[in-house]
């Protein structure tokens, strides 16, 4: 049964009858068992890279294509694939991934047009508040690929970007897959926000955009693979003590 209305939206609705005041502290818990129930499903997931993109991406386009090989390239260097668990791009990126064994994440949302998560997820959780499921995305991944989308597409990512910035996370990498759609995007960024003082160059840097399925999978390797540390910074540090 699909309901009329979703959990957010009962959540946040404002009017209607009084018994709101009752009801709102009790999905405090619900809201509480969601992360409950996601932070202990994942916390043993390991090293993983969550992938973006529309689910209105139908099988026959090309980016539906690269999607199922950024999935399967990043199960192969052993990284869990996470997508938000629907159609489109991220049946794609969850196909490639369990055909090639990897784990393949699905965080599903219960909306009212969608019909629930993906055959190819391996590993699957429901949620009926975006906050919390977007929390299991940037609390397990160490890497983004974003591939063409919607508004959703957007938020997951300007979400990632805000949250870097601000150092709330640890800093992780963010590609933009598909210059054709993402280009024009970067340069408004760069043209605008950028230049007008509203971000920094730091900010832009974050954006890597490609073509290229192997790049885009060996900058989540290189970002997520231990590096030596500088000579002039060890002996800097031992001068120090």
């Amino acid at each position: 049964m699909v309901l009329p209305t979703t959990a957010d939206q009962r959540l946040l609705a404002s009017r209607g009858p009084t018994d709101w005041v009752h009801a709102d502290p009790w999905r405090v818990l619900r809201i509480q068992a969601e992360f409950v129930e996601g932070f202990g499903t994942l916390a043993e997931l390991g090293p993983a890279v969550s992938v973006f993109g529309s689910a209105r991406t139908d099988p026959d386009h090309p980016m539906y294509a690269a999607a199922e090989a950024i999935g399967r390239r990043l199960a192969e260097a052993r990284f869990a694939v996470v997508t938000g668990g629907g159609p489109g791009i991220m049946e794609a990126a969850n196909k490639g991934a369990c055909e090639a064994g990897g784990v393949s994440v699905g965080l599903g949302i219960e909306l009212p047009f969608e019909t629930g998560i993906n055959d190819y997820v391996t590993l699957g959780i429901n949620f009926r508040y975006f906050f919390a499921r977007k929390t299991m995305f940037l609390k397990y991944s160490q890497g983004f690929i974003v591939l063409p989308g919607g508004f959703g597409t957007f938020d997951e990512l300007f979400e990632a970007l805000t949250l870097v910035q601000t150092r709330k996370v640890v800093d992780f990498p963010v590609v933009l897959f598909g210059s054709d759609y993402w280009c024009g995007l970067r340069d408004w960024i760069v043209d605008r926000a950028l230049a007008e003082g509203y971000i920094s160059a730091d900010d832009v840097d974050r954006l890597v955009v490609t073509d290229d399925v192997d790049e885009a999978v060996r900058i989540m390797i290189e970002s997520n693979t231990p590096k030596d540390p500088d000579p002039e910074d060890v002996a800097e540090a031992v001068d120090g003590q």
